[in-house]
């Protein structure tokens, strides 16, 4: 499914729906609480909200009222009793179809997987979430494998952008970011390997989080190896860091697990950035980027100044790792594909037939040198981190672009790669980062600013784009396409 291109351009509005999908997680919290509605109301318009408007974008591969209806009014009684679980309790959530989901096929965004199961466990943080009484909506839509930056595949199709329904949501949690922007539940999660979570972020104008590696736990282990994050994607930081309360937590079946925190990610949300030592690299040395986001960038950073950071202009100093990156990302593809058989690569997507195709060709030797690069990329950000606390850059050097692409038209090169220089660094460092929605283009196209911390400094990069976010409206932002949208 394509959606059709509108009928002029998108613009943006403030005021948002005036219905329960507009409220973020923890405003519907609060309102469960007071009683000023219960959590089979909110699950009811987010259920409306996905019939009204899921066919303009394809967010969705599932959606499981029944259930999820079943789980609202569990949800509502222990609020009516007194006694709810906590700050998760039922709240609408959906979930990228990576994640396994007990009772829900896991299709994983390709037609090779058999739907029929059975399908009898939940992947750690799909667990965290029902036992915190989270109500699950349904799975959201990916790539084959997760495998690009921008979310279609030949059996699920293509997942456009709120905004300009004709461009893509960006990938592979493509999905994902499209139903948080419309208000189809203000909680999702999602993947990210290369960057997975913070593209579609960046392309929707939503909040995405690659956690440090091993802080919210993955079971199956990703073919993709200690590439592979799991984490928030909201309309809010403080929605992303309530719900990464709920799912860093450690889990037995993934021995790279990280410790439970020891606080809360609400814990010090607010406490700005002054005095903060923040390096901002424009390019990081060596991308080019549009001249659009460059501006919205760079008005970013100077709102961060203007609250006291000490902002220095610098780049971290490496050369583009993509080559390392390659290697290690389609040989995990070429793995996962080869568990389907040799006739698998005539089913799946050209694109991914190539990578896995390289990835054949692939030695021991390529991948512990292209180990070795990551392990010196690690140390060199280690040392910068000591000069500065945060790292702060444009998400994506481009806007989005057509759907049904991977990559823009007239790029240099089909690589999903190739666009997105400033995300696969760090899942080759596994430091957290962040992408906040900081403006507009012209047309209006949703930029995001990327905000990096050293390893393990998850509430750090939160707060400080917290810190952005508070100083700025650009969270307020809805899509009103929708309504204009020709038919």
């Amino acid at each position: 499914m394509n959606p059709s291109p509108p009928r002029r351009l998108p613009r943006t509005t403030t005021a948002p729906p005036a219905d329960l999908t507009a409220l973020t997680a923890a405003e519907l919290v609060a309102g469960y609480r007071s009683g000023a509605f219960s959590p089979v109301e909110a699950t009811r318009a987010v259920l409306a909200a996905i019939e009204a408007y899921d066919r303009r974008v394809n967010a969705f591969v599932l959606v499981d009222a029944e259930r999820a209806l079943a789980d609202a009014e569990r949800s509502a009684q222990r609020y009516a009793e007194g006694r709810p679980l906590g700050p998760g309790d039922g709240v609408p959530v959906s979930i990228k179809d990576m994640f396994l989901t007990e009772g829900w096929p896991t299709r994983r965004g390709t037609g090779l997987i058999d739907p029929a199961g059975p399908w009898t466990e939940d992947a750690p943080p799909v667990a965290r979430l029902r036992e915190a009484g989270a109500v699950l909506v349904g799975k959201t839509t990916t790539p084959e494998f997760g495998w690009k930056g921008v979310t279609d595949s030949p059996t699920f199709g293509a997942t456009g952008n709120p905004w300009q329904p004709y461009r893509t949501a960006g990938g592979s949690s493509g999905g994902a970011a499209a139903a948080v922007r419309l208000g189809l539940g203000p909680w999702s999660i999602g993947t990210d390997g290369g960057g997975s979570v913070r593209i579609p972020a960046s392309f929707t104008g939503t909040v995405g989080l690659k956690p440090t590696y091993g802080l919210v736990p993955i079971y199956p282990p990703s073919p993709f190896g200690t590439l592979s994050h799991a984490g928030p994607i909201t309309r809010t930081v403080a929605d992303a860091a309530g719900l990464l309360d709920l799912i860093a937590r450690p889990d037995p079946r993934d021995w790279s697990a990280l410790p439970s925190p020891t606080g809360s990610y609400l814990e010090g949300l607010e406490d700005g950035v002054a005095g903060l030592r923040i390096a901002y690299s424009a390019n990081l040395g060596h991308v080019e980027n549009d001249p659009e986001v460059d501006r919205l960038v760079r008005a970013a950073v100077e709102v961060l100044a203007g609250q006291g950071a000490e902002v220095a202009e610098a780049d971290p100093g490496f050369d583009d790792p993509v080559a390392a990156f390659s290697v290690l990302w389609f040989a995990g593809a070429a793995k996962v594909v080869e568990g389907y058989g040799p006739a698998a690569l005539d089913r799946i997507d050209p694109g991914l037939r190539r990578g896995v195709e390289y990835g054949n060709g692939l030695t021991a030797s390529d991948y512990l040198d292209a180990t070795a690069v990551r392990m010196w990329l690690g140390s060199e950000f280690g040392a910068f981190h000591r000069r500065y606390d945060l790292l702060v850059t444009p998400t994506l050097p481009i806007p989005a672009f057509e759907l049904g692409r991977d990559a823009p038209e007239g790029w240099g090169s089909d690589a999903w790669t190739s666009w997105t220089p400033y995300t696969y660094p760090f899942n080759l460092t596994q430091q957290p980062a962040l992408s906040v929605p900081c403006g507009f283009t012209s047309d209006g196209r949703p930029v995001g600013l990327q905000i990096v911390g050293p390893r393990h400094a998850d509430a750090l990069v939160l707060r400080a784009g917290r810190a952005y976010e508070r100083a700025t409206d650009w969270a307020d932002q809805w899509p009103v396409l929708l309504e204009t949208q020709a038919p």
